[in-house]
């Protein structure tokens, strides 16, 4: 796992392996409404961030080249980046609610757009506290809606993260306690999970599996990627890690997180 900063390196080693596959076995053979939730609160500087966005708008890309019909669901955060990058008409804001009230607004949700799968990239889910925490551990509960209902009912699911903390994560809570990688894992599991050094990086790797199967390369281009994480910070977003305005994804510049997207579109 390349450039991995945040224990996935080590849990990758205690997991069941080939969860790319099953993941692309599971998008390929679930066709109709997909929703794809993203948008990561950074307190700091009171922004979303880099990661997230510029992998959930590629991969909806993709599942609409497929013949979905995808939506975004973010709350409002984080609604401006995905309008600006995706299209108003094809995203959902989530309002911030009572765990009451959002399970009452995912059954909404659900009975209105019928989604037959729904993938998480970079998405908080609720710790076993019942709380939002980022990966310092600090609740930021106030500034995620719960989309986590949503998960509860749609049984066709992928989480994808970089920590630990986020929706997906629960398939893997008990390695991640076992090997101190992060002390308040999410509980929220999926039907499967991916990781990753970055969440962006996990969704082009969700794609290059697609595009094996389909033997057609729907990887955006490493210039495309650079354009999806300025796109972002144009509309609002920052860097995770220092909560700075840049083009950077979690402590990585343009130059280092191209990376992924070089040696995935080298395999085409």
């Amino acid at each position: 796992m390349s450039d991995d900063q945040r224990g996935m390196s080590l849990l990758y080693e205690n997991i069941n392996k080939g969860f790319i596959k099953r993941s692309t076995d599971l998008v390929l053979g679930t066709k109709g409404t997909v929703f794809l939730c993203s948008g990561f609160y950074i307190l700091n500087s009171k922004s979303p961030e880099t990661d997230g966005p510029p992998g959930t708008v590629a991969l909806a890309q993709t599942l609409t080249k497929l013949g979905n019909d995808v939506f975004i669901v973010t709350d409002k955060f984080s609604s401006d980046i995905f309008y600006g990058m995706y299209g108003k008409d094809k995203v959902i804001e989530f309002p911030v609610l009572n765990h009451f009230e959002s399970n009452k607004y995912a059954n909404e949700l659900i009975n209105k757009y019928n989604p037959n799968l729904i993938i998480s990239i970079e998405r908080a889910g609720l710790s076993n506290d019942g709380k939002y925490r980022n990966f310092r551990g600090v609740d930021f509960s106030d500034f995620n809606a719960k989309l986590d209902y949503l998960f509860e009912q749609i049984p066709n699911s992928i989480g994808v993260g970089d920590g630990g903390n986020e929706i997906g994560m629960g398939c893997y809570m008990e390695q991640i306690l076992e090997l101190d990688i992060y002390p308040h894992p999410s509980v929220i599991k999926t039907s499967e999970n991916i990781i990753a050094s970055t969440s962006n990086w996990g969704a082009y790797g969700l794609i290059a599996g697609i595009s094996l199967v389909e033997k057609s390369n729907f990887l955006p281009s490493v210039k495309k990627g650079k354009e999806l994480i300025e796109k972002s910070v144009e509309l609002g977003a920052v860097e995770g890690l220092s909560g700075e305005p840049k083009p950077w994804v979690d402590g990585r510049s343009l130059e280092k997180d191209q990376i992924c997207l070089e040696k995935l579109n080298s395999i085409f």
